[in-house]
């Protein structure tokens, strides 16, 4: 038998800010790698809290975020400080111009 390769991995600028997602979700890469490595829940688990994923997905999904992990952990990171400046620049009444 041959080896056979499947794409589960998809990232696309027009959906969910360009992040990695699981094919023909909107189930980022980043949310299945965080909830197992803050929560410990097995592939299995994680296959039962999203039914419309396959178990061979949630693994492509582990592992793409392990593979990726630190760029991941830096998009994460990125996100979190913009939330802070857009919530302390709505509370202050001042926009940026970004």
């Amino acid at each position: 038998m041959g080896i056979v390769a499947a794409n589960h991995i998809e990232a696309h600028p027009d959906r969910c800010g360009g992040r990695p997602c699981i094919v023909g979700t909107r189930i980022c890469v980043q949310d299945i790698g965080c909830d197992h490595e803050m929560h410990g829940p097995t592939p299995e688990q994680i296959a039962r809290e999203y039914p419309q994923v396959t178990l061979a997905q949630v693994h492509a999904a582990l592992a793409y975020y392990f593979d990726h992990r630190e760029e991941v952990q830096r998009q994460i990171k990125e996100d979190a400080e913009f939330a802070v400046v857009q919530a302390t620049e709505a509370r202050s009444g001042v926009h940026s111009a970004a």
